[in-house]
């Protein structure tokens, strides 16, 4: 039976390729039927063209039609894709940089954590759920796959106002980390075996082995001695040196990126310490200076895309389409994925978002139950939790006054400011983003 996909935000060109190519490569989606929707309706044309040209350089069967009509796109739809930002680079983005500069406090991505990622989920999280109430009405039995950050907070509060739609947070961490690991350790990545659990960004290796055999003697060795990291390969600006540290303190190693891993904690980005910047490498600002480079390599490459007869398709690491077609056959494979906690990670709060080894087959994704995690890594955990939970509350609640909690008990934002300051910072950034966010943050309350 023909499986259809709806991709909401397909004006995200390159990564929309990517995903769309995946799938042609399986024999039981090639005759998909692909629903593109983006309210960019430049960018749209783009991306339809680019399908287009993957289909007939496949020699696939799918068939694909572009809208600004999300209805359209969702009505009779198997699986959900979701990939966009709102506020986009400008002015969301920047102001999530530059007020807090203006305080003194930095970051480096300010998409998942700090107060970043908080403006971020109040923005994104009620247009998430517009797609989850289209889905409830027009494709309750599809699945959403959402790529779309802050990650976690957006997987918590999907599950509280639509506990009933099949959705998982997916993400590459783990995927760019094993490539970064075998790199380090000249290794093969496919050679490497893995066992991972957490939170999205805050997760950890477990299990990295090769042969049989732990990696983690060698991570420590090469560390200690100074061998390690090697050059990045994939972030060039920054030379991971963050998660090695982490690793040497806490025993594991994350499989988020240092550039991200060093604004989720209080150790790195300290005022007056600008040595511990210089000396762990750590790329401030880096998620601005990657929007302007991606969006000057976005216009390249879809003007090669649009100019080219023909299109190369090598399949990437994403899970989507690995994830589709397990369904679609019943072909098991395990991935990683951004689930609800229904009891998975024991360890961690029911119904929060948590990142798993989840088996899919014919029956559905099902999370392997983690409960052995150390307890140290239980608490950073934690203390990740305690902000995305005053988030999804503060939206569920529609209560500004946990906006401000969340902002409280970030862990980076707090080792730099006082109470005060990050109270004023708040009212700032809600009064700067206007409409962008809900109208009920613009609404005073009590603490």
């Amino acid at each position: 039976m023909t499986k259809k996909l709806a991709f909401i935000g397909a004006g995200s060109t390159i990564f929309m390729k990517n995903i769309v190519g995946d799938m042609l490569h399986f024999p039981a989606l090639a005759d998909a039927r692909i629903a593109l929707m983006d309210i960019d309706p430049g960018r749209l044309a783009e991306s339809e063209m680019v399908v287009q040209k993957m289909i007939t350089a496949m020699g696939a069967g799918a068939t694909v039609e572009a809208t600004t009509d999300r209805a359209r796109a969702l009505d009779g739809a198997d699986f959900v894709i979701t990939a966009f930002q709102i506020g986009g680079y400008k002015p969301s983005t920047v102001i999530d940089f530059e007020m807090p500069k203006a305080y003194g406090l930095r970051q480096t991505i300010g998409d998942t954590l700090g107060v970043g990622g908080i403006m971020r989920g109040l923005r994104t999280v009620p247009h998430l759920w517009a797609v989850a109430e289209d889905m409830a009405r027009l494709c309750p039995n599809a699945l959403l796959m959402q790529y779309v950050n802050p990650m976690a907070i957006n997987t918590w509060a999907l599950a509280e106002r639509f506990p009933h739609i099949a959705q998982a947070g997916l993400c590459h961490s783990v995927q760019n980390t094993v490539e970064e690991i075998a790199h380090d350790l000249d290794l093969p990545k496919d050679e490497i075996g893995h066992r991972v659990a957490g939170v999205n960004h805050v997760a950890f290796f477990l299990e990295l082995t090769h042969g049989g055999q732990s990696l983690y003697p060698r991570l420590r060795d090469g560390y200690r001695a100074g061998r390690l990291p090697k050059p990045p390969l994939l972030m060039p600006r920054c030379p991971n040196r963050v998660r090695y540290e982490v690793m040497e303190h806490l025993g594991y190693f994350c499989t988020e990126s240092s550039e991200h891993l060093a604004e989720y904690v209080p150790w790195f980005i300290k005022a007056g310490r600008d040595d511990l910047i210089e000396e762990f490498g750590i790329p401030l600002d880096e998620y601005p200076k990657r929007c302007e480079e991606q969006i000057a390599d976005w216009a390249t490459q879809a003007e090669a895309l649009r100019e080219s007869d023909s299109i190369e398709i090598p399949k990437s690491h994403e899970f989507a389409a690995e994830i589709m077609n397990a369904l679609t056959t019943g072909q098991p494979i395990t991935v990683t994925a951004n689930l609800p906690n229904r009891g998975q990670m024991p360890q961690l709060p029911l119904g929060a978002a948590v990142e798993t080894p989840t088996l899919v087959d014919s029956n559905g994704m099902q999370p392997t139950m983690v409960d052995d995690v150390p307890l140290q890594l239980i608490a950073l955990m934690r203390s990740q939790i305690n902000v995305q939970e005053l988030v999804v509350k503060a939206l569920v609640e529609e209560d500004r006054a946990h906006i401000y909690h969340a902002a409280y008990m970030d862990p980076h934002t707090a080792a730099e400011l006082d109470l005060r300051q990050i109270r004023s910072l708040v009212d700032d950034l809600i009064t700067a983003h206007g409409a962008m966010l809900p109208a009920w943050c613009h609404t005073r309350r009590a603490a």
